[in-house]
């Protein structure tokens, strides 16, 4: 019997450092303590201990089950742990391939933007029956009062000095300076632009001088004129520089001054049509 019990407990406790894979001190030394007591109880011959020593027996092998519980279980632990790591790269990873497909999705409608701005200046231009060359604003020379812009054509594209410049179908400015292979343009906004134009619907013309705003002044207007706002204003073609019936913008009341507000906001100028002839006009059928 007391052999039994030895070989028992020599079992149980290789079970326990074989299996054993992180220390748990605390579950080996009472491991330790009650085999102690088991060999000492076996050592005593008497039926009235059959019943401790069962249940010393039943704590030595639940503690070396306990002691040996990491060494079972560290190998799976480990695994699902690599397998989270693995899950969250793979989290990554998707995550830069979407901001890739977005970045690709914003260069598309990008492009689709600027294709459909092209296409309304091309179309605007057709409804006038100008022949033009669309150009884009490289540098804008954006000062106070001095409001000018530099484009990527000059005369290797047939720009030539004095040429109307148009935003869509609006009147913008003129070309003031040509080169190789860009021209400036001076804008309407710039102190030194004087226009000469007409005020419609009574017909009135006057002299348009820019304030280095998104406005103008009017200058020779009649003395007796009648002017509203809302009446348009467009150019008027009497210098023989510019094209008659471009538009430029409506007349505002300001401060009890009558002045001309532009169409096309001059700070965004980024594709314009410069009109290289005079408009045809369109035949009767």
């Amino acid at each position: 019997m007391a052999t039994t019990s030895r070989d028992d407990f020599s079992i149980a406790i290789r079970s326990a450092f074989l299996k054993k894979g992180v220390k748990q001190n605390f579950s080996l030394l009472a491991l330790i303590i009650a085999s102690v007591i088991l060999l000492t109880l076996e050592s005593i011959n008497a039926k009235s201990l059959n019943f401790v020593r069962s249940a010393i027996k039943d704590v030595i092998y639940r503690t070396s089950f306990i002691v040996s519980i990491p060494g079972n279980t560290i190998g799976p632990m480990f695994t699902n742990i690599q397998g989270y790591f693995k899950v969250h790269e793979n989290y990554e990873l998707i995550k830069l391939e979407l901001q890739q497909l977005k970045n690709q999705q914003n260069q598309i409608n990008y492009l689709k933007t600027e294709n459909n701005k092209l296409k309304k200046i091309i179309d605007d231009s057709n409804i006038y029956n100008y022949e033009t060359i669309t150009s884009r604003v490289l540098v804008d020379k954006e000062s106070p009062f001095l409001k000018s812009v530099i484009l990527n054509k000059g005369f290797k594209s047939g720009l030539k000095k004095g040429m109307p410049v148009l935003k869509g179908p609006y009147f913008v400015g003129r070309i003031t300076e040509v080169n190789y292979l860009s021209s400036r343009v001076l804008l309407i906004s710039d102190l030194n632009s004087k226009i000469p134009v007409l005020i419609e619907p009574k017909g009135y013309q006057a002299i348009m001088t820019g304030t280095g705003k998104n406005l103008a002044l009017l200058d020779y207007l009649p003395k007796n004129h009648q002017l509203e706002e809302g009446n348009l204003v467009y150019t008027s073609g009497t210098d023989g520089i510019f094209f008659p019936g471009i538009p430029i913008g409506r007349i505002e009341l300001i401060e009890e001054k009558f002045n001309v507000e532009f169409f096309s906001d001059l700070s965004q100028l980024y594709l314009i049509n410069v009109i290289t002839s005079e408009p045809q006009k369109e035949s009767n059928k």
